[in-house]
């Protein structure tokens, strides 16, 4: 794998100059994105693959919508549809994409919409939610069209972005020295006794500046829930039989917090984002004995939930509930710096070229 990443490194010149020179003209103000004079919080990664993004903009949700009307905008990134589209809970995830699904699920007295077109995206919400009081965007760090007045970047622990490759050679989609336009950055999937030694040497490693913060998190497993309504209240112990289905970037610590704590007896991975077919789960509970239940991941529930399934078989599927937790009790100052932004800022929504 390495040998092929090396031989791959001069592919990358053109996409680093590629890259270069955008950001160079956004930077200098040849090209401009757009201001609102509305709150908006972009969360964020530079490298392809899961870095915890979802998680976190669902502790963002949680956090703020108690006390300011808010929104989400994302991509809709797998989505068969094109344009505008207003995200509710009866949506499919072939609408809507799987991540927004899954985030109105949950958030269902949130706004939620989605457009590939960030741009168009934040006009078309405001215009359909005008009394919204603070936009988080979904993975919008390299979508410079819309400046967003918070950036945060996510940064997978287990895949540090200093030892990494711009496309193809590696992971990275943009260029590490974007580090200096976020706000924030969040490590993620740390360890849970990650020393404070080794999160002084990363944030050395990241160059962090004075003018930005950085988090370390980690996150924690709920009980397996029911994917379906009328999914049947089993009891889950050491010796409940699992098959865990998964269709995410790195299923690893999905599989292993299964076999920590129940009998996990086979597992099937589907690519990231992949749309589940009736016949895909069937095939699963054909090999499965009939006393296995079939468990995903949140992500992944979004698009099974889609699915004509029979009766039988939706009472037997659940998913995987997951919270991102911050390490070091620093919860209550990453609260403090997100709320004091909102309250802050102007919000009545008018925009301007910034």
């Amino acid at each position: 794998m390495q040998k092929l990443r090396i031989l791959l490194i001069p592919f990358s010149w053109p996409y680093w100059l590629v890259v270069k020179v955008r950001n160079l003209l956004f930077d200098i103000n040849v090209l401009r994105g757009f201001e609102f004079d509305l709150p908006t919080i972009c969360v964020g990664n530079i490298t392809v693959g899961g870095t915890g993004k979802t998680p976190h903009t669902d502790y963002l949700i949680n956090l703020l919508k108690p006390n300011f009307k808010t929104a989400l905008l994302s991509r809709g990134y797998g989505r068969k549809t094109k344009g505008f589209r207003i995200v509710d809970k009866d949506s499919l995830a072939t609408e809507v994409g799987d991540e927004p699904l899954q985030l109105k699920l949950k958030h269902n007295d949130a706004a939620c919409a989605v457009h590939e077109d960030r741009l168009s995206g934040m006009v078309e919400l405001i215009g359909a939610f005008p009394d919204i009081e603070v936009v988080i965007l979904d993975d919008a760090f390299q979508h410079r069209w819309v400046k967003a007045g918070l950036n945060i970047l996510m940064v997978d622990y287990n895949r540090p972005i200093y030892s990494d490759f711009l496309l193809p050679a590696g992971n990275l989609r943009d260029s590490i020295a974007e580090v200096k336009r976020a706000d924030i950055i969040i490590v993620s999937k740390c360890p849970v006794n990650l020393s404070l030694e080794e999160q002084h040497v990363i944030a050395q490693r990241l160059k962090i500046r004075q003018n930005q913060t950085i988090y370390f998190t980690s996150v924690k497993y709920g009980e397996p829930s029911a994917v379906f309504a009328n999914g049947e209240g089993f009891s889950f112990n050491l010796n409940t039989s699992i098959f865990a289905v998964s269709g995410i970037a790195n299923p690893r610590p999905f599989f292993n917090q299964l076999e920590k704590n129940y009998k996990l007896t086979g597992t099937k991975i589907f690519a990231d984002h992949h749309n589940f077919s009736v016949k895909e789960i069937l095939s699963i509970f054909e090999i499965a004995s009939n006393d296995t239940l079939l468990v995903t991941t949140e992500k992944d529930a979004a698009r099974i939930r889609g699915l004509n399934l029979p009766p039988d078989v939706k009472r037997r599927v659940y998913y995987l509930p997951l919270e991102v937790y911050f390490l070091g009790n620093s919860e209550k100052r990453f609260n403090s710096q997100i709320v004091e932004y909102v309250r802050e800022n102007k919000a009545n929504g008018n925009i301007h070229q910034g």
